[in-house]
């Protein structure tokens, strides 16, 4: 990991520390929570209410996952490795694990089902803290960018994620199914598990490497068998699986049967009985 790297995880797990405290003591991220709560954006701007209920699918994993799975499932097929797949398929544990361990952990409710006005509304039994579309947009979308082979690529495809991240975010203030401090945590979230991906690379390396061996094997395997399989049917002169018996020779009768077997002496011909 780069030096660059390595500090913009360093700031990013502290601007995550601060807004999880910030949440807990109740401090002023709560407070503009709620005032953006009361204003309702949704009221104020009903126009916009219809796009950005389709926009924030964007932000779903389903559908989002299986997007990016086939563009990268394409892109591994073509490149002949597994990388792409795999990184993806780390980012989204890592996704998992992380942000569902902190959702379950803090039990936040969400705007609309919030109970004390001012209150951060934390360990109520909700899950939105930190915002899961959020998170997911990022780590979705900015795998494109992480995996990108050339530089022009990775930056009109990181800053192609970021819009995509930053809309999804602020789409769910404006519906209000999350807190803006849910969403400020989302993002940092997100990018922190883009960043310690390329810890992640050396186990994705020997996990490709078993796969690929493991294939390799079972492609031999299909070719044996392949190798022993008759093309034509045995009856109709196909080649055999197994050599056929050899015949035994035949025995020489003995006994009443021999006398039988054996052939008629042939008679004198008419010209030595003359002579």
């Amino acid at each position: 990991m780069t030096r660059t790297r390595l500090a913009l995880f360093g700031g990013t797990s502290a601007f995550y520390l601060i807004v999880v405290v910030a949440v807990l003591l109740s401090t002023w991220l709560v407070t503009l929570d709620w005032k953006i709560m009361l204003f309702r954006p949704y009221q104020q701007w009903p126009e916009l209410h219809a796009f950005l209920d389709y926009y924030v699918v964007l932000g779903q994993r389903g559908p989002t996952a299986v997007m990016v799975a086939a563009w990268l499932g394409w892109r591994s097929w073509r490149q002949h490795t597994l990388r792409p797949l795999l990184s993806l398929g780390a980012a989204l544990l890592l996704l998992n694990v992380t942000v569902g361990a902190v959702k379950l952990g803090l039990g936040r409710l969400g705007p609309h089902y919030a109970t004390q006005v001012g209150s951060a509304e934390l360990f109520a039994g909700g899950d939105i803290f930190p915002s899961g579309h959020t998170a997911n947009a990022v780590v979705t979308w900015g795998i494109l960018a992480y995996l990108a082979t050339t530089p022009r690529a990775r930056r009109y495809l990181s800053a192609l994620s970021a819009v995509v991240a930053l809309g999804v975010g602020l789409t769910t203030v404006y519906l209000g199914t999350h807190w803006l401090s849910d969403v400020l945590l989302g993002w940092a979230a997100g990018l922190l598990i883009l960043l310690a991906l390329p810890w992640c690379e050396p186990v994705i390396a020997v996990v490709e490497a078993w796969i690929l061996e493991r294939r390799d094997r079972i492609a031999e395997r299909l070719r044996a068998r392949r190798r022993l399989v008759p093309s034509l049917p045995v009856a109709s002169g196909g080649p055999r699986l197994f050599p056929a018996p050899a015949e035994e020779p035949a025995r020489e009768a003995v006994g009443a049967a021999a006398s039988h077997a054996r052939p008629a002496r042939s008679r004198p011909s008419s010209d030595r009985l003359t002579a």
